[in-house]
């Protein structure tokens, strides 16, 4: 097959968004240009967080435009968040932000009707408190949810916008708690009980599936050819980042790092069982069948609020201070609730480390060492519990995103888990994208460990070897783990 294809994957990340141009095919390779960047975050609009999509769709179109002559366009990006349309397929209000606190308390009555292991064993999901249907029961009663006539994710909003088609594809709509923990529909019964009307859930389509030619006002505004097709591809981000995953076989971790670090291990079936549902690990629905059996737990989130905190100052000096910090190692809980807003990060994480008997750190440089060992403390326990509940085992832990450019941080995480660690390549959310387009195209042929095989052709990763756990017993100690 020498086939080579042109395609625009377009990126959304909780913090900024891209155009990548990429050029693709078995004599090609792979050649990625970003050809627009842009900045994405919450907007306070009175007392509500919101995502400004309709930026977002500007911002694409400009990078579709930049993006010039592509055989097609695929869409991810963060999940859970959505857009609800009116009977005309008009934009109710902009989308709420999932760190919005409408949802505080919701979990506890939706368990008052479907209690939370039922929940786990129908939907397979993790439990977290702006999960789609905690978002939805919450508009229970608004003017706004009365008048919706379907709910479209995040990234299907933004296909429709450019094709005028509606749809669901199915690695995003497994993050909802709608969708039957097996991957075969919505579970409409489930909807009905919690007070969400089925009728809003769009069809369900499939990464590769077509979503629809360009409409002919985006193919003037772009400059792109009317026929040019929007592919759905893995849309959920950390799909397409797991399809990013260069390993060499099944017997891999992986930790995609950004603003959330999404850990765990690429099956062949959901694990249903009370063990998981306590560990709150996910069931998330893969490309090509598979599911993703993850934790989604604090990322880079606490990285990024501390530097704006700071006044965001540059990182890598910071992190050189990091590591060479000789203070006391120091840990918190990376997954707890009290990180989730937006606010004055370095305060409390001094708080939590001193709610659990600790020194408290008192530098920039002790505060951000603190934040990168919590983090790689976190990546250990969703590792280790990721294959102890799942059975399958881990020869590596792969770490792609933008945390494999944070040498500590996947160095921290090698020695924690006691295992290598492969970082690289950052760009893995994109490159997924762009392979499942190609493969649609013709360009790539074969199932996923075939085009594993051909993207580690391509890419250069950087291999970190443990060295040693015992300092992360002690640490696993202080958070009574």
């Amino acid at each position: 097959m020498s086939r080579e294809v042109t395609v625009a994957a377009v990126d959304l990340g909780a913090s900024s968004g891209r155009v990548v141009r990429a050029r693709v095919g078995r004599t090609a390779g792979l050649e990625l240009t970003e050809v627009h960047r842009f900045d994405n975050g919450p907007v306070r609009v009175r007392d509500t967080l919101h995502w400004n999509v309709v930026g977002l769709h500007r911002e694409i179109l400009r990078g579709l435009r930049e993006a010039a002559t592509v055989d097609a366009v695929g869409i991810d990006t963060w999940a859970i968040d959505h857009g609800l349309l009116d009977a005309d397929g008009a934009l109710l209000g902009t989308p709420v932000h999932h760190r919005d606190d409408r949802t505080i308390g919701v979990a506890e009555l939706v368990h008052r009707t479907v209690p939370a292991a039922e929940l786990y064993a129908r939907t397979g999901v993790q439990e977290l408190p702006f999960t789609t249907i905690y978002q939805l029961v919450a508009a229970v009663g608004t003017a706004q949810l009365a008048a919706a006539r379907e709910l479209l994710l995040v990234p299907d909003l933004l296909c429709y916008w450019l094709t005028g088609e509606r749809g669901a594809e199915l690695t995003n709509a497994s993050t909802t708690g709608l969708l039957a923990a097996d991957g075969s529909g919505w579970d409409t019964d489930l909807a009905l009980r919690v007070g969400i009307d089925p009728s809003l859930l769009p069809a369900l389509r499939a990464p590769g599936d077509v979503v629809g030619p360009l409409t002919p006002s985006v193919a003037a505004e772009t400059g792109l050819d009317p026929a040019t097709p929007v592919l759905a591809v893995g849309s959920h981000d950390t799909a397409s980042a797991v399809v990013g995953v260069p390993a060499a076989c099944e017997r891999f971790a992986y930790v995609s790092c950004g603003t959330w670090s999404l850990v765990g291990v690429e099956l062949d079936a959901p694990v249903l069982t009370e063990a998981s549902r306590a560990a709150n690990f996910s069931n998330e629905r893969g490309v090509d069948g598979t599911v993703r059996y993850l934790r989604n737990v604090m990322g880079l989130w606490l990285v990024q609020e501390c530097l704006r905190a700071w006044g965001s100052p540059a990182l890598e000096p910071l992190l050189a201070e990091a590591e060479a910090y000789a203070g006391p190692s120091v840990v918190v809980d990376a997954a707890d609730a009290v990180f989730l807003a937006p606010d004055d990060m370095p305060a409390r994480i001094v708080a939590a480390v001193a709610a659990l008997g600790q020194p408290v750190p008192d530098t920039r440089a002790g505060i951000m060492r603190c934040v990168l060992d919590s983090l790689a403390l976190a990546h250990r326990r969703a590792v280790r519990e990721a294959v102890g509940l799942s059975g399958r085992e881990v020869d590596t832990v792969h770490v792609v995103g933008g945390g494999a450019r944070n040498r500590l941080l996947c160095r921290l995480t090698a020695d924690a888990c006691g295992l290598p660690v492969v970082a690289g390549p950052v760009e893995a959310t994109a490159i997924g994208n762009v392979l499942v387009q190609a493969r649609a195209l013709g360009a790539l042929g074969g199932d996923l460990p075939d085009l594993r095989a051909f993207l580690a052709e391509q890419v250069t990763t950087v291999r970190f070897e443990p060295r040693g756990a015992g300092r992360w017993d002690d640490l696993e100690a202080v958070l009574g783990r």
